[in-house]
């Protein structure tokens, strides 16, 4: 992922090769497929794209296993090359031709991709920090390859949104993912209601000087106790993760923040069970049985759905299935 600033200038150096001039590397990754091989899944003769994630701050996080990929690599594509170029430095990868694919010309690049990985080559993919098409260029590519049948293969690497949500201290086992938020108007307005109304914990990005103004959005649709987490320079020296409520958040951020940031929004609470009674959880439970499902796939979306207790509308299940349960009118059977 890219830093959370978003995308970089398009006006990149010219496609360039790494090292060029440089002495090569002593040797291959070695083959085989025991634990820790270095060997790419796909890659070879058939050809692959291959998306390797790379550091969001810190250079002594870029695994070993993504080091051999570019090197590997007969081509990589980055954000931007200039950036790129000073990792492959720090890795010591050279004699790797480098050529660009950013929001600008990502379109006019996947062509040409897709018949280097058809021909049997394989092509690299990174993003200036983090995976690649995550918030970032490489989705669109992707998917053309994948569409025309080719080998997509990823070497995982550090995300600033997992990073963040880890680190946050608020809930993990359910959260999602909504990047940058629409900067105005009727969009913002719109995406900031459908994120006061989720009950997963949110990840999102913003720019540093647009925090203040954001945790202030959010405090007036999701309330000024909703709990947050501000992530800043993740990795990085001054790394800094903020926690409190949105309320206070605002008054925090007032003066300004500086680094990359992501921001982690706690779920809004989940309905009261007695905002709906039996007869609709039944309706709900029997169209959802009468559609083929198993019972305990019905139980689990119908709770999910109405934030209830699993055990209440599985007891409500069992009463169906016995003919006692509540009443379903008539004009709601088929």
């Amino acid at each position: 992922m890219t830093d959370v600033e978003g995308p970089r200038s398009a006006d990149e150096a010219p496609d360039t090769r790494v090292g060029a001039d440089e002495a090569p590397d002593d040797g291959h990754p070695d083959d085989g497929d025991e634990v820790g091989s270095t060997l790419l899944p796909g890659s070879g003769a058939a050809g692959a794209l291959v998306l390797v994630g790379t550091p969001i701050g810190n250079l002594g996080d870029l695994s070993p296993r993504a080091v051999a990929a570019l090197a590997a690599a007969d081509v990589v594509y980055c954000e931007d090359t200039r950036h790129s170029r000073k990792l492959f430095s720090h890795a010591a990868v050279t004699g790797v031709p480098l050529r660009s694919l950013h929001e600008h010309n990502e379109r006019d690049r996947i062509d040409e991709v897709v018949t280097a990985v058809a021909d049997g080559r394989t092509v690299a993919l990174v993003s200036d920090a983090g995976m690649p098409a995550v918030s970032d260029p490489g989705a669109r590519l992707v998917a053309a390859v994948a569409g025309a049948g080719l080998t997509v293969t990823v070497v995982p690497g550090p995300s600033a949104v997992l990073t963040a949500l880890v680190a946050s201290g608020l809930a993990t086992d359910r959260f999602c993912f909504e990047g940058f938020l629409p900067r105005s108007g009727r969009d913002r307005r719109a995406r900031l209601a459908v994120v006061a109304a989720e009950v997963r914990t949110t990840v999102l990005f913003e720019a540093p000087g647009r925090v203040a103004v954001t945790l202030g959005d959010l405090a007036a649709v999701c309330g000024g106790e909703r709990t947050v987490a501000v992530a800043r320079e993740l990795t990085k020296l001054h790394e800094e993760v903020w926690r409190g409520t949105l309320a206070d958040g605002v008054a925090w951020a007032a003066d300004g923040v500086r680094g990359e940031v992501v921001l982690v929004l706690a779920g809004a609470p989940a309905p009261a069970e007695t905002e709906v009674d039996d007869e609709q959880l039944a309706r709900d439970l029997a169209a959802r049985l009468d559609a083929g499902a198993r019972t305990r796939g019905a139980v689990d979306e119908v709770a999910s759905a109405h934030g209830v207790s699993r055990r209440r509308v599985y007891e409500l299940a069992l009463r169906l299935k016995a003919g006692d349960g509540p009443p379903v009118p008539a004009g709601d059977q088929e």
